[in-house]
């Protein structure tokens, strides 16, 4: 596939990027700051300079088309709530609509555990723009006719990657950001995951087999 994926040099990114380049894709990596060029071209994918917050339409398509697929693996980080808002829900809906205008029309989206309407994070709490904006985003993307994935990790660690994870946990836990970018890749891999949302924490099952039985 040739694959957008918008917010490349993040950390889940940039681990990422090297197994989707090993397993055969073509990636281009979608990063703000031109300085990271040489460090996300250094796993293969290629670097493409474009701040989402400030794209319009006809700039999103251009981004986008001629794509395959999307990986939305960006976001504010922690910021302010405005640019929360501006990344994690506004950006990420933009690129939605661009995806299906476009036709780039399979769309993984890295989420987090417990995103949703029912997300319970009060609203006078910090992490409450966060939730918010995920959740309005998740709902956007079930909206559309995309062949979406939404990927719902838990708490993210810079453990070792295990190959392996738990698909069936009801509580969240803790998953590291190794173990989260081969699930974008075994995502990819699997047609039986479109239409679905996919919470897990690190565990025992090897990735492509906890996927599977959980579709």
């Amino acid at each position: 596939m040739d694959i957008a994926l918008i917010g490349g040099h993040g950390k889940v990114a940039l681990l990422a990027e090297p197994l989707l380049v090993e397993a055969g894709h073509t990636v281009h990596a979608v990063i703000r700051n031109p300085e990271h060029t040489a460090e996300v071209e250094a796993t293969g994918a290629s670097a493409v300079v474009a701040d989402i917050e400030t794209l319009d339409a006809g700039g999103w398509d251009e981004l986008l088309r001629g794509k395959d697929a999307v990986v939305w693996a960006a976001g504010a980080g922690g910021g302010s709530p405005q640019r929360t808002w501006a990344v994690d829900r506004d950006a990420a809906i933009a690129s939605m609509k661009a995806a299906g205008r476009v036709g780039a029309s399979r769309y993984v989206m890295v989420s987090y555990f417990g995103a949703g309407p029912d997300h319970g994070v009060p609203e006078e709490e910090p992490f409450y723009a966060y939730a918010e904006a995920k959740s309005q985003a998740d709902a956007h993307l079930m909206g559309t006719q995309l062949e979406w994935t939404i990927l719902a990790p838990s708490g993210l660690t810079l453990e070792e990657p295990t190959g392996t994870i738990d698909a069936t946990a009801t509580e969240s836990g803790t998953v590291s950001r190794g173990n989260v970018a081969r699930t974008i890749v075994a995502a990819l891999e699997r047609p039986a995951t479109v239409g679905k949302v996919l919470p897990y924490n690190d565990g025992d099952q090897e990735i492509g087999a906890a996927f599977d039985a959980a579709v």
